[in-house]
């Protein structure tokens, strides 16, 4: 673990490479998995606010899931958590007609009809945070298999997840951060400990 700012940072984050392949994936992420991606308290309302945007662009069987519970439920350990459709699709997620599945949230941000994105759990994968104590936030590598496609190409590119992941990791923690952090891979190379 690496300390930069108010985070520890696992090494991984540096060693590991990543690259989304949505040609091999098809984007399952977004539907595959045992409950929906983590969301925080303050994304709720901008969360509620996107979706009367989208809403039509939903499916029936999203917007009946929404009625029923709201965008988010807690989860098991009681972490709020993204609804999900039939216990495994996102509620924003959409398939177009090559299968790919796609998130109706961060297509209408691309678009400059909404301001929220989608939940920054999402948009840092295969980053995950966690609250440790002191106020400290722990950064690490979420490895999942239907990723292999991923690293596999992150490997063939030899890009690091934190670069992959450069605008969420800016978006989440500014662009101080991350230069720190890039700075600290050079480093970390240089002393062979990645």
């Amino acid at each position: 673990m690496l300390e930069i700012q108010n985070t520890l940072v696992s090494l991984d984050v540096f060693a590991k490479c990543f690259c989304c392949n949505l040609n091999v994936c098809k984007g399952c992420c977004c539907v595959e998995g045992d409950a929906g991606a983590p969301v925080d308290i303050d994304e709720v309302p901008l969360l509620e606010e996107a979706t009367e945007t989208v809403w039509s662009e939903l499916t029936e069987e999203a917007r009946e899931v929404i009625d029923k519970q709201g965008v988010v439920y807690p989860d098991p350990s009681g972490e709020l958590v993204a609804s999900i459709v039939d216990g495994k699709d996102c509620v924003y997620a959409q398939h177009d007609s090559n299968g790919l599945c796609y998130c109706v949230l961060d297509k209408a941000f691309r678009e400059g009809r909404i301001s929220f994105q989608k939940p920054i759990s999402c948009h840092l994968y295969p980053i995950r945070l966690k609250n440790l104590s002191g106020g400290m936030i722990g950064v690490n590598y979420d490895k999942w298999d239907i990723c292999k496609c991923a690293v596999d190409l992150g490997d063939k590119l030899s890009l690091p997840v934190y670069k992959f992941l450069k605008e969420p990791l800016i978006r989440r923690f500014g662009e101080e951060w991350w230069n720190e952090c890039d700075t600290a891979a050079v480093e970390l190379k240089k002393a062979g400990m990645i």
